[in-house]
């Protein structure tokens, strides 16, 4: 049974309907059924405000949000969940909790599952998983070829039918510009994102870490911008061919922010993402073969972290995602060469992108568009808003709050993060998904 929560005096962001500004939210049978702004300064949040009377709503939680942010929960289009086949890295139970945690009320799941999300049966098998115990919404990503072997197409209308959002070979490029061809033609008939994995593993095959002068210090083969920019630049033509819905997934070089800006002045049906260790951290972090900062494509220059934030600013890049990928600690134990591609990302990404707001670089609400209103719109799904009948998936934010990055406390599996020990600032304290209030205060 759903609750019916009132939250009171919050600053509420809702750029899908222009809202920045001190409110109400009235939540009745886990939908919002009713927005009430209040005239006002920021400083004015703290105001006694009678237009809901409590004492009128004698059967609902009460939310005293004053001093704190009410934006939609958060749609992070870009993750694995690893489940099924590699539940020892994570599960649908633990990532999905993991997400809420961070504010994430809705994630794209990646298919490189074993075995792999290219038939409509393992993508029953998700939602039916996601539906005994997800805590969020999981929407899943078929692959582009079956078996992500990047030969044959798999079946994209029947796992579009199934309930598959968007297709992706990710971690594997598709080499085969006709298969791409062909996998963009079909994305333009359903009306669905292909997420294109840009990488020219002809280039970077045996690379492990940005290919520069510190890869030739640490002794260790590197992956070349040019193998992410050219990939780039074969499916915007490809794209432009065909008319198909194009998305590039972690756009990690300056070269492709470049790409992607003047595809979108030609009106090239192409958006794009990052993810915060993309405009945070760069190839330094891997000093001292540090394999938590080991991640495909790997981290890069601060000219291309520059250039990132540039994008994000101008509209290049639409969405931060997290492209949350969990490993087992052992195998992050690993040899540099040996070790897998990957950061846990789900519970820093509000956090570290917050820091674009601190810097100026984005407002709170282009913010919120990125992470939420324009990943549900590329989606076609019915999320990031905060707009009366829609659900009531909800984050909670205190911008102010510092704390200390402990993986020893994430609630996904994956402990695998480049940012241990950081102090942040920023955090979800409440999120609200299918009806049930998380209040992160509860477990300081």
């Amino acid at each position: 049974m759903y609750s019916n929560m009132l939250i009171k005096n919050g600053h509420i962001i809702d750029p899908s309907q222009g809202i920045d500004g001190i409110g109400d939210i009235l939540i009745e049978d886990g939908k919002i059924v009713r927005i009430e702004q209040k005239s006002g300064s920021l400083e004015a949040k703290k105001k006694k405000n009678n237009d809901f009377r409590t004492s009128e709503l004698p059967n609902f939680q009460i939310i005293d949000a004053s001093g704190l942010y009410v934006i939609p929960g958060l749609v992070d289009m870009h993750v694995h969940l690893r489940e099924p086949g590699f539940e020892y890295k994570e599960t649908i139970k633990t990532g999905t909790m993991a997400a809420v945690k961070g504010g994430i009320t809705s994630v794209c799941c990646m298919p490189n599952t074993n075995p792999v999300n290219d038939n409509k049966t393992v993508t029953e098998f998700i939602l039916r998983k996601t539906y005994a115990e997800g805590s969020c919404y999981v929407y899943p990503i078929g692959a582009i070829t079956k078996g992500q072997k990047g030969e044959e197409l798999a079946e994209m209308a029947m796992m579009h039918e199934a309930g598959c959002v968007a297709f992706s070979d990710d971690g594997r490029p598709v080499m085969s510009s006709l298969i791409m061809r062909r996998a963009l033609e079909y994305s333009k008939a359903l009306n669905v994102p292909v997420i294109s994995h840009c990488e020219d593993i002809s280039l970077s095959e045996g690379g492990v870490m940005n290919e520069g002068r510190l890869s030739a210090q640490m002794g260790l083969r590197g992956i070349p911008y040019a193998s992410e920019d050219a990939m780039v630049a074969r499916d915007i033509i490809l794209s432009e061919l065909t008319g198909g819905r194009l998305h590039i997934a972690h756009v990690s070089t300056e070269g492709s922010v470049r790409l992607i800006r003047q595809a979108k002045e030609r009106g090239v049906r192409v958006t794009a993402e990052t993810c915060p260790h993309y405009f945070t951290i760069t190839e330094d972090e891997v000093k001292g073969y540090n394999t938590n900062a080991k991640v495909n494509p790997p981290l890069r220059t601060q000219r291309d972290v520059d250039a990132i934030k540039k994008g994000l600013k101008d509209g290049t890049i639409d969405v931060i995602a997290t492209d949350h990928a969990p490993h087992h600690r052992d195998e992050k134990l690993q040899e540099f060469d040996k070790a897998p591609s990957g950061i846990s990302g789900f519970e820093t990404a509000l956090s570290l992108s917050l820091r674009l707001v601190y810097e100026g670089i984005l407002t709170m609400s282009q913010l919120v568009e990125k992470m939420a209103l324009i990943s549900a719109r590329i989606l076609g799904i019915d999320a990031g808003t905060l707009k009366v009948g829609f659900d009531a998936d909800i984050a909670i934010v205190d911008i102010n709050k510092e704390f200390k990055v402990k993986s020893e406390n994430f609630l996904s599996k994956g402990k695998n993060t480049p940012f241990e020990g950081w102090v942040l600032k920023g955090m979800p304290v409440i999120t609200i998904c299918k009806g049930k209030v998380y209040d992160w205060r509860q477990n300081e």
